[in-house]
């Protein structure tokens, strides 16, 4: 139930993120009565303008280029969510499904990794090196 109600939240949040980042930036300022501000001369961004003393901030982000790049992220999102809709089964079993690692060590010791039969593989490679006190 929870992998179910997971994918649920993914594919909601995919959308949404994705419909906001591919159409807001193209908004004008007061579309439909909406209070939203336009996106190159919003608070934060004329806040953050003042702050670092770059105020050729601000027309690079009213640029083109970036909002373009700010939509493309949106459709990649909005993608995102239909794939995760269209496999919605699939990702499900795959959560609600244990590793093999998980299902091999259940009720019985797992068996050894070996190259050959006389030279059992080392677990742990690491614990050959010297450790370092800081």
């Amino acid at each position: 139930m929870s992998s179910r109600l997971s994918v649920i939240f993914y594919i909601l949040v995919c959308i949404e993120l994705g419909l906001a980042l591919a159409v807001l930036p193209w908004v004008p300022y007061g579309w439909l009565g909406l209070s939203l501000s336009d996106w190159s001369s919003n608070y934060f961004l004329v806040l953050a303008a003042r702050k670092t003393g770059h105020y050729g901030l601000q027309s690079f982000v009213a640029s083109g280029w970036v909002r373009g790049a700010v939509s493309g992220v949106g459709l990649l999102n909005l993608a995102m969510g239909i794939w995760q809709m269209i496999h919605f089964r699939e990702t499900v079993a795959a959560l609600d499904s244990e590793p093999a690692s998980m299902k091999s060590s259940r009720g019985k010791s797992a068996p050894r990794a070996t190259v050959n039969e006389s030279q059992p593989v080392k677990a742990d490679p690491l614990s050959d090196y010297p450790r370092r006190n800081a």
